[in-house]
């Protein structure tokens, strides 16, 4: 299990400008993230956490597990708690908008993070990652480390109910479709979960015995790709491409195990999030231009991966 402290995770979000713990601001921040048993959620929840306690609120992490139900029962909690402002990392991009019209019905501000919801003007603001960069940036890494010879390929499809699986999938296809010598014989859906990834991997290798490569929409579904190649004593000459930046994918790009990952800026936009909340507290605004914010991906490699200062935090 990932664990990291609490001084740890404010050491990753040191770049970030954050209000002086000083300045006492009051009442309860309600932060809600899908499931910290991944060490990205995790990240995403203590960092948002820390932040909001460094500017002088209190603040818990609740978790949905991918359940609209729990989520909405979440939203209720953090009504009748009197929240200040929720900052919530949706499970749905259409089941979560109920979830969202709650709170805001009930007058409390909610800030979305890393994943969208299919409705604008309700949500004060929507911070995520800029997927279609990110999946372009992996995708063209992942051509470069499997040369010019071409093969064939097979690709790991993270969780249709988030837009982030589709967005992503979509960017490795506009990058991967002018390469005609790379041919996708298959594609799983993995749900971001690393065991998902290794029972799917084993049936796409089974499929496809002569594959080479893997394109993954997450690091843990790439992650377990990777065991279920290790078992096979295929991962020798295979190509595997992760997406988050996780602690455990950049130990097997140390490895040499995963080609790359793509690094989503989760401490950037999660520390983001809560300086936009205690914004629109205080002045009814985030701050932001618009209510949707990309924050651009990073390629992490064999070159600069020993630049990992922090968790999904590359130094310079």
């Amino acid at each position: 299990m990932f664990t990291m402290t609490r001084r740890a995770l404010l050491a990753a979000a040191v770049a970030m400008p954050m209000m002086a713990a000083g300045a006492q601001a009051e009442g309860l921040m309600t932060i809600i993230v899908n499931d910290p048993a991944n060490p990205y959620w995790f990240t995403e929840g203590e960092v948002a956490k820390a932040t909001a306690e460094e500017m002088g609120y209190t603040a818990n992490v609740a978790a949905h597990r991918g359940d609209t139900n729990t989520e909405s029962t979440l939203i209720d909690t953090a009504i009748t708690n009197q929240s200040v402002a929720i900052i919530l990392d949706p499970a749905n991009a259409d089941g979560s908008v109920g979830a969202v019209q709650k709170a805001v019905d009930a007058g409390i501000p909610v800030i979305l993070v890393n994943a969208e919801i299919n409705q604008e003007g309700l949500a004060k603001a929507q911070l995520v990652s800029n997927n279609a960069q990110g999946a372009a940036l992996g995708a063209q890494a992942w051509v470069e480390a499997m040369g010019t010879e071409g093969g064939k390929f097979v690709e790991l499809f993270g969780a249709p109910s988030d837009n982030n699986a589709q967005t992503r999938s979509n960017g490795f296809e506009t990058v991967l479709s002018q390469y005609p010598e790379f041919e996708k014989v298959g594609q799983e859906v993995a749900n971001w979960d690393r065991t998902q990834g290794y029972q799917k991997m084993q049936s796409l290798l089974q499929a496809n015995p002569d594959v080479t490569g893997v394109i993954s929409g997450n690091d843990e579904m790439a992650l377990g790709a990777i065991a279920a190649l290790k078992e096979a004593g295929r991962l020798d000459g295979m190509v595997v491409g992760g997406f988050d930046g996780s602690p455990d994918a950049v130990e097997a790009v140390k490895a040499g195990e995963m080609a790359y990952t793509v690094l989503q800026p989760v401490a950037v936009f999660a520390a983001e999030a809560v300086r936009q909340a205690d914004n629109v507290i205080k002045t009814g605004e985030t701050g932001a231009d618009a209510e949707k914010q990309l924050f651009d991906c990073v390629l992490v490699n064999a070159e600069n991966v020993d630049r990992m200062t922090a968790p999904f935090v590359l130094g310079e």
